[in-house]
């Protein structure tokens, strides 16, 4: 085969990129970026544009293999495919015999496809009947604070950005976590935009903005809530939007009077006077555009945070312009089937119980109880790498080492997860099957076409689950279902399949300002800064400053908070194993400010021991104002295999749960640093 073949980045990033892939005589040479596509316009980021080093890597995995060492060891022999799907389907099928809620599915973004994703494995566990598993590692916090304010998770438009004459980057290192986005900011930058980053660590991005608001970890909320104030003493505030269009004005108001910019300011660690010229940068500039990210709803307050930051569009009318409002996802557009692609009537009336994703080192400690139900017996690992990026992962490696737990991993490399698997199944990468995908930063669906075959004996994660699918004796007609098939039903008659197969996109017909008239998708229409369904539940109705639950300066024993944002050459655990990246990279490190380190007797290229009481991490320091002072940086997701001590950062994090949507408390973690 020779030519060109449209596809899609299937990685954990808002952009996704259509792909080109130019493949001769079977083998794919190159990956660009497609120039056709108006959000990718042709780039790539660095990670992407290496894919090719990433589907022939020396390291991939190109055929099953058996455990035959100790859980951890690395040590497997290869079988055949028939042996091992059916020695997997016969241990499957005796716990589901038994209970199969002792079967726990785990999978996040490895890819972001609806069918190699939770498409057919999404069918196969609820015609097993096995537990469900909570997906909220990354974003479910700051989806659940937007679904709570704007009814979904919905903003503005992303390539109005371009005319905004302010942009506010809010918890978004753009230039590292969203690179497209980052052009439309400097195109608006140069033509007068203002440029204001909100971000604990001086990021590459804040080196490149006209201010920066270096708070404290876990403070955003304070912030937004000062700037409401600021809005309300100065009527910097459009009434007749408020009036017409949102839902507990008068309520919020009254909270909002509360937080003076004093009051905030000693909460996030920045001068009142920052806060106060920021709040009139907002209040009255014309259109302002905010570009919220996922870092900071991983602490406590997380959704509350979100909540607060979403509400402000609506003080100052900013939704009526289309270079004005919010986005901090735009996944809540897209009209998906997801009844048709996983098929929860499979389940047959059952209601097997949910395990949160994020606390799967106590549970895979916990026997068998009637509040928990049965111990988990066997986990199937895809699209994921738990033991590197699930918080607490000391509790996360002893889980996953039990020699009573039967582990199967679906896989493209050797990960730390993988290590303590019982089987690897050897799984294709985005270059060799088909998938479809919705954004989060854009607003176009993606089709991805296979460009080669599959290297090896490498099969698809759909294919995988047919497989198991039939030796459980599963004949439902949907297990039979093709890939392309499946791409199909993703959106029905709601997308045009034919305009996806000519140019692998096809954009939403959504309206440039959504909410210029109001029309929330919300149980009254209106932006709810009060929510009757959070009252409902006992919660608090308006948003409001939820503390960390381990906030900076509150212990003597751990007198510093970390915060563990992304390597700008990985994404999660993922890309860490290509040796161009690493070489980038170099080694795991801890940024740490002069004065903290000073009065620790460190210097760059020191060996820190950075620890608290769940663990402790070994790495090499590195000096520099990027973090504040009482504010330490580890950047991830190294795998363990890769640390001084075979640890990572995660060491660290705890498996305590957000305000709301039970997500993860990455950045709420305090610790001490010491000369190891």
């Amino acid at each position: 085969m020779n030519g060109q073949v449209l596809g899609a980045c299937p990685h954990d990033c808002p952009d996704t990129c259509s792909l080109v892939t130019t493949v001769q005589d079977g083998v794919a040479v190159k990956v660009h970026g497609n120039p056709d596509h108006p959000s990718t316009d042709g780039v790539l980021c660095a990670k992407v544009s290496r894919y090719t080093e990433r589907t022939y890597h020396a390291d991939r995995l190109l055929h099953p293999l058996k455990r035959v060492g100790p859980k951890g060891s690395g040590r497997f022999e290869r079988v055949t495919w028939d042996q091992a799907l059916d020695d997997i389907a016969a241990r499957l099928k005796a716990i589901g015999e038994r209970d199969p809620q002792a079967i726990l599915p785990y999978s996040y973004c490895g890819t972001m496809g609806l069918v190699q994703g939770e498409g057919m494995a999404g069918r196969f566990f609820h015609k097993l009947g096995a537990s469900l598993l909570d997906r909220t590692i990354c974003a479910s916090a700051g989806a659940a604070g937007l679904t709570h304010t704007l009814g979904g998770k919905v903003g503005m438009k992303v390539e109005f950005f371009t005319e905004a004459k302010l942009i506010v980057l809010w918890g978004s290192n753009s230039i590292t976590s969203t690179v497209h986005f980052w052009r439309l900011a400097q195109e608006a930058k140069r033509q007068g935009a203002r440029l204001v980053c909100i971000d604990p660590r001086r990021t590459e991005t804040a080196q490149k903005c006209h201010d920066h608001l270096q708070l404290l970890p876990g403070t955003d909320a304070a912030l937004a809530l000062a700037v409401m104030h600021e809005l309300v003493v100065n009527d910097w505030l459009d009434h007749d939007y408020l009036a017409q269009h949102t839902l507990g004005w008068d309520a919020l108001r009254e909270r909002a009077l509360r937080w003076s910019p004093e009051r905030a300011a000693a909460v996030c660690g920045i001068p009142a006077q920052q806060i106060r010229d920021f709040a009139r940068l907002y209040g009255t500039t014309r259109p302002a555009a905010i570009r919220l990210n996922y870092g900071m709803q991983r602490v406590r307050g997380g959704g509350n945070a979100a909540r607060a930051i979403a509400c402000l569009p609506a003080l100052t009318g900013a939704w009526r312009h289309r270079a004005g409002g919010v986005l901090l996802s735009s996944s809540g557009w897209f009209p998906v089937d997801g009844a048709a692609l996983r098929r929860p009537d499979l389940l047959a009336g059952r209601r097997p119980r949910t395990l949160n994703m994020v606390q799967v080192g106590d549970d895979l400690l916990r026997p068998s109880s009637p509040s928990f139900g049965p111990q988990v017996e066997a986990m199937v690992v895809y699209n994921c790498n738990p033991v590197a990026v699930a918080p607490d992962s000391g509790k996360v490696v002893r889980g996953f080492s039990r020699e009573d737990l039967f582990t199967v991993v679906l896989e493209q490399f050797r990960t730390d997860t993988a290590d303590y698997a019982d089987y690897i199944l050897p799984a294709t990468t985005q270059l060799e099957h088909w998938d479809v995908h919705t954004t989060y930063g854009h607003t176009d669906v993606m089709l991805n076409r296979p460009a080669i075959a599959p290297v090896g004996e490498c099969k698809p994660n759909s294919e995988i689950f047919r497989e198991l699918a039939r030796r459980m004796g599963f004949d439902d007609p949907c297990f039979a279902d093709s890939d392309e098939h499946m791409c199909r039903q993703a959106f029905g008659d709601r997308v045009d399949f034919e305009e996806l197969l000519a140019k692998g996109f096809a954009p939403l017909h959504i309206p440039d300002a959504p909410f210029a008239h109001g029309r929330f998708p919300t149980a009254s229409g209106k932006c709810e800064f009060f929510s009757a369904e959070l009252a409902r539940q006992g919660f608090d109705g308006l948003p409001d400053h939820v503390p960390n639950h381990e906030p900076a300066g509150s212990s003597a024993a751990y007198p510093l908070a970390m915060i563990s944002p992304p390597a700008r050459n990985f994404l999660n655990s993922t890309f860490v194993n290509l040796q161009s990246l690493r070489d980038i990279e170099r080694e795991p490190f801890l940024e740490i400010h002069p004065v903290d380190a000073q009065s620790r007797g460190l210097a760059t290229g020191s060996v820190v021991r950075v620890f608290n009481d769940r663990g402790e991490y070994h790495c090499k320091a590195e000096v520099t104002e990027r973090a504040r002072p009482g504010v330490v940086n580890g950047l991830g997701i190294w795998w363990r295999k890769d640390g001084l001590r075979q640890t990572n950062v995660n060491e660290l994090t705890s498996q305590k749960l957000t305000d709301m949507g039970n997500g993860p408390v990455f950045y709420d973690c305090l610790v001490e640093v010491q000369a190891a």
